[in-house]
Formats: structure tokens, sequence, C-alpha cells
């Protein structure tokens, strides 16, 4: 198991929680509807890529690969890149984020590419029942 991975999936997953609940709660007397619905899908896309973390954590079990773990740090500069700046434009009209949503996409992307070529290149191992 990639324990740092885990750790790192559970953090996310309590963040998105928490900012979730925010954006629910906390953002309607304050931001435009508009506004609201980017934060959201910064929490949609974070929530995403904390379950894809929870993959990469766990799948040592079955495919032993350095992409597996590239693809896990490319998730977790997504979600910074991707998410922290729908977050930071939501909350603050901060502009200049808008350049860096598509880097963390880009890393998204990657991301799945990786554990996509991992899978292809690797033999699988079976698990005993």
């Amino acid at each position: 198991m990639r324990k740092g991975f885990l750790l790192l999936a559970a953090l996310s997953g309590f963040m998105a929680v928490a900012l979730g609940a925010f954006g629910s709660h906390g953002l309607k007397h304050i931001a435009t509807p508009e506004m609201i619905a980017i934060f959201n899908l910064g929490v949609e896309y974070q929530f995403y890529h904390t379950f894809a973390l929870i993959a990469v954590a766990f799948s040592g079990h079955w495919l032993q690969s350095r992409l597996i773990d590239w693809a896990g740090y490319l998730f977790i500069v997504g979600i910074i890149l991707f998410s922290g700046s729908l977050y930071l434009y939501a909350l603050l009209g901060t502009k200049w984020t808008g350049p860096i949503t598509p880097l963390g996409g880009v890393c998204f992307l990657l991301g799945w590419l990786f554990i996509a070529v991992a899978v292809w290149r690797n033999r699988v191992v079976e698990l005993d029942d």
C-alpha cells in the first residue's frame, strides 16, 4: 500500500467535506450563485480525485509501477491547482488564477493517462480469494 497517498486522500476528503459544507451554507450570503457554482465545481473535482488517490494508495496490491506513483502526484498537484484556483476565484475574485485552472486539469488528465499506461504495460497480479 502507498500509505502517503492514503493519508493525503483522507486529508483531502476531510477538506472537501468541510469546503462543500462551507460552499453550501457559508457562501450563500456573500457570493453570487455563479461564484458558488464555481466553488462547488472545485469541491466536486477534489472529491473525484480524492477517490482516485485512494485507488492509487491501494493499487500496490495488484499493480507495481512508478507510473502509478506519478499519477498520485499529478492528482495531488491537480487538486491544488484546479480546485484551489477555483476556490480562490470564487472567494476573492482573483482573475489571475484563471490560467492556473487548466494546468490542474492537465495534471488530472495526465494522472489518468499514467494509470492507463501502467495497466497496459504491466502484468496485473491476480489476487487469490
